[in-house]
Parts: C-alpha cells; sequence; structure tokens
C-alpha cells in the first residue's frame, strides 16, 4: 500500500528551551522565520504525503492555530496591498489536510503512536520525530525512506552513524548491511550505554511503519525511563516480519538541543539568498573580533 499518511509527536513540553516554551510549544520556535514544526510539515508534503496526525499536548493550541485561517490577518494584509506576506499565510493554511489529537498523559513516545490508531488505519504510516529537521535539496528524507519501503514493503527505519560516545542519546540498531545504504535490522536497543551497543547506527527521527505496531503497543509495557518506548515495540515487530534500516542522505539537525536550533538556524540562514550575504559579514567579523580576543588572552599569558 502507498504510504500516505504521517504521524507527528508534538506532546513534549521542550523543558531544554525553557523560560522561552514556559507558554510556547518548542515546536513554534522559529529557524529564522518558520517555526520548527512547518519544516517536518513541508518534507512530508514534498514526500507524497496527503495526511497528518499531530499529536499534541497541553499549551500546544498554538499550533493548531499557526496552520488554521486567520481572516484578521489576511484582510489587514488585503488592506495593505502585501501580497507576497499575504500568499505566505494563506499557504501556510493550505498546505495539506491536518489532525489533531492529545496525549492526555506523558507516557512515552510508544504510547502517543498508539494514540494514532484510529488515523492510521489499515496503512503503513510515516512517523517524523518535532526534534529532528533534515535538509537535502534534492531529495526530502522522508522520499527516500518511501522509495525503500516500497522496493521491501516492510517497515524502514530512518538511520545515520553517530559517535561511539553519542549511542547512548538514541535508539541503535543491531543488524547487518545488505546494501550502500540498507541494513537489515536484528534487534533494538534504546539509548544503550557504549560498551553495550551493539553498533553506532542509529535511528534519528524517521520512521516508516506497518500497522502491526499498534498491537504490540497495546501489550508493550514501561521501559527505560518508565515510559512505554516505541523502540521496545519496534524491536517486537522485528521478530515478526522484516525490517530494514536505511542510512538516509542529508543534513540532519537535532533542534531540541540548543546547539543543533542554533546550527540549524545559522545555516539556513545561510542557505536564503536574500540574507546570505548581509549575515555572512556579519558573521565573519564575530569571528574575527573573537580570534582577536582569543589571541589577545594567549599573548597576555606568554607574558
Amino acid at each position: 500500500m502507498k504510504v500516505r499518511k504521517a504521524v507527528i509527536p508534538a506532546a513534549g513540553l521542550g523543558t531544554r528551551f525553557l523560560p522561552a516554551t514556559k507558554a510556547m510549544p518548542k515546536e513554534m520556535l522559529p529557524i529564522v522565520d518558520t517555526p520548527t514544526i512547518q519544516y517536518i510539515i513541508q518534507e512530508a508534503i514534498d514526500s507524497g504525503i496527503e495526511e497528518i496526525l499531530i499529536i499534541t499536548g497541553k499549551s500546544k493550541r498554538a499550533i493548531e492555530d499557526h496552520f488554521d485561517k486567520n481572516v484578521e490577518l489576511e484582510l489587514e494584509l488585503e488592506k495593505k496591498a502585501n501580497e507576497e506576506l499575504l500568499k505566505v499565510v494563506r499557504d501556510i493554511t493550505d498546505l495539506v489536510d491536518i489532525h489533531y489529537i492529545r496525549q492526555k498523559e506523558a507516557k512515552g513516545l510508544g504510547h502517543a503512536i498508539y494514540r494514532a490508531k484510529t488515523f492510521v488505519g489499515n496503512e503503513p504510516f510515516a512517523v517524523m520525530l518535532g526534534d529532528d529537521v533534515v535538509y537535502n535539496e534534492e531529495k526530502p528524507c522522508l522520499k527516500q525512506m518511501i522509495e525503500v519501503y516500497d522496493r521491501y514493503k516492510t517497515s524502514v527505519l530512518g538511520v545515520q552513524t553517530v559517535k561511539d560516545e553519542d549511542v547512548c542519546k538514541y535508539g541503535i540498531v543491531d543488524g547487518e548491511r545488505v546494501s550502500d545504504r540498507v541494513y537489515t535490522v536484528k534487534g533494538l536497543v534504546e539509548k544503550p550505554a557504549v560498551d553495550e551497543a551493539p553498533s553506532n547506527v542509529a535511528i534519528l527521527g524517521r520512521y516508516i511503519i506497518n500497522p502491526g505496531i499498534f498491537d504490540i503497543l497495546a501489550e508493550t509495557k514501561p521501559g527505560k525511563g518508565g515510559e512505554i518506548q516505541l523502540t521496545d515495540a519496534l524491536k517486537e515487530l522485528a521478530l515478526k516480519e522484516d525490517m530494514y534500516a536505511y542510512d538516509f542522505i542529508g543534513k540532519r539537525y537535532d533542534v531540541g538541543n540548543k546547539q543543533g536550533f542554533l546550527e540549524a538556524t545559522v545555516e539556513t540562514a545561510l542557505r536564503r539568498s536574500d540574507l546570505r550575504d548581509e549575515f555572512l559579514s556579519y558573521l565573519v567579523k564575530v569571528v574575527e573580533k573573537e580570534v582577536g580576543s582569543l589571541a589577545e588572552v594567549a599573548a597576555g599569558r606568554e607574558d
């Protein structure tokens, strides 16, 4: 079956970005001038997705408002004859069919995905985590994965290799390479210690999953951190059917932490023709000033 539905979990509290996220969803933090979640939804659309379910939580209403029609704003832009911004605002509303459901309790990613059971039905579906923005100018990450799914007709995990010291941050794949970028999945380990990791192939925020996962999630007990882990359910699914991991092509930003968010903001700005020259000139001046300061400190130590 065609992969035409995507699920985006967006119920997290965003504590790493407090105080900014006290009243604003972390998914609405802008990378330059566009909310993080809009980049992910645009990737889904560019990959052929027709319907999206966003799983929200308390204090996430701003996400729904962003993708809804804003009559007052449109009238004001029409009044000012600002056709360019009016098109931007209307395009956001018309992106794709978006549905919403709340995760009423913070019981983990697996529990959040289980909330999508009715929306998904008996179809394969994509899961796109809100903390992971992937840039690929030629072919979106999810589209690459859908092509792999179309080849194997079974669940596919989006992966990349990470540093050994970072395996404790991710679900790690235990498998064998079958082609340049594809692995079979024999097992999965959720955030293992370095000496317990079967590899450094990490799941990075993109999945295509067969609907059989819901029966498994219904029986999955809380795991690491006392939460229902999607990785635990996927591990069980891999025992029942073939599963593959795909090393996707693209620059992945972990915008769930401040360093990754800053990197995404700077590099996105540098890709934009309306911002690049002036912003790059500014960055050069900042770097020159910092290098000069470091040189002065070094010289002072030598004295």
